[in-house]
């Protein structure tokens, strides 16, 4: 099938990414040798919902009243994830998308992404077309909402008795179809690093050269690179992001430690991001506490005064 080429200069910008640089010390990781950021903004910080994961999922707290709480932290921005709507994975009534774009409008906030899961990994020919079916689904959904992208993932990994190129293969294809039909909408597909099937930058890059098109793009999760130095992933795959995922803790040499958050905000400034920067917070904790102490030392990484 055809598919779009890519703009010389976005992949010019990832090659450049990719090349590790000099320092007076000799050959130094990308992430480590960014010392002056550059001129990047606007820059805009989004709510990821899946903070709220607990709360919303037992019925603690509604969608709308964790827009109402996001609103009063100060966020600019609400990614909600479908699996927070009523009847995932069914499509919601467009009265209630409605609503719920309504709703953040009034309090001040964009809905900046939204999200489903998905498995393009997966054996059976059968289940990967029901899986491209619901990302088209939800590509209606997001248009309708007015969320510029939907994330979505790769999948679990390679099944018993298949080979990554194989599934690769599996992968490209239900890419290139979906992209085929959210470019159609308006809509960016970002494919999110979730160490699983992908596990790498490497990875993540081959894919996306794969499918070629300039509606396919980066969700940079910065949580998950669990092998080696993530932020020398992290600045790799960087000029390719539509969105990202800041997180408290990251995985060095697969040690879980805290994010560096001001060496992720110069990684943001090299790359020339501009756009929003949705943080989540994970683990144990009322999300109430932890997403606004969140959001402070984000601001204060991103923004300084």
């Amino acid at each position: 099938m055809a598919h779009q080429q890519p703009s010389r200069r976005l992949f010019v910008k990832a090659v450049a990414a990719a090349m590790p640089m000099m320092t007076a010390g000799g050959i130094e990781s990308a992430g480590r040798a960014v010392a002056a950021p550059q001129a990047g903004g606007p820059l805009r910080l989004s709510c990821n919902l899946y903070s709220f994961n607990e709360p919303l999922m037992s019925g603690q707290m509604t969608l709308q009243e964790v827009l109402a709480f996001c609103s009063a932290v100060g966020f600019d921005a609400v990614d909600p994830t479908g699996y927070y709507f009523p009847g995932y994975p069914a499509v919601p009534d467009t009265s209630y998308l409605y609503e719920i774009k309504r709703r953040a409008f009034r309090l001040g906030l964009d809905i900046s992404g939204t999200g489903v899961r998905n498995d393009f990994t997966l054996a059976d020919p059968a289940k990967r077309k029901a899986d491209i079916g619901l990302v088209k689904q939800w590509v209606d959904v997001s248009a309708r909402l007015g969320a510029p992208v939907l994330r979505i993932f790769s999948g679990k990994g390679v099944p018993a008795g298949h080979t990554r190129e194989t599934v690769t293969g599996w992968l490209v294809d239900a890419l290139g179809e979906c992209v085929d039909y959210s470019a159609k909408q308006g809509i960016i597909l970002v494919l999110q690093n979730h160490a699983d099937f992908i596990e790498t930058a490497d990875q993540l890059l081959d894919i996306l050269q794969h499918v070629k098109s300039d509606w396919l793009a980066v969700n940079l999760d910065i949580g998950s690179f669990r092998i080696g130095d993530p932020y020398a992933q992290i600045a790799r795959v960087a000029p390719l992001a539509a969105t990202w995922q800041i997180k408290e803790k990251l995985f060095v040499d697969g040690n879980e430690v805290d994010t560096d958050l001001d060496r992720i905000a110069r990684l943001v400034r090299a790359s020339g991001y501009k756009g929003y920067l949705p943080i989540e917070t994970l683990g144990k904790g009322d999300p109430r506490q932890k997403v606004p102490a969140f959001y402070n030392r984000v601001k204060k990484a991103m923004f300084p005064t």
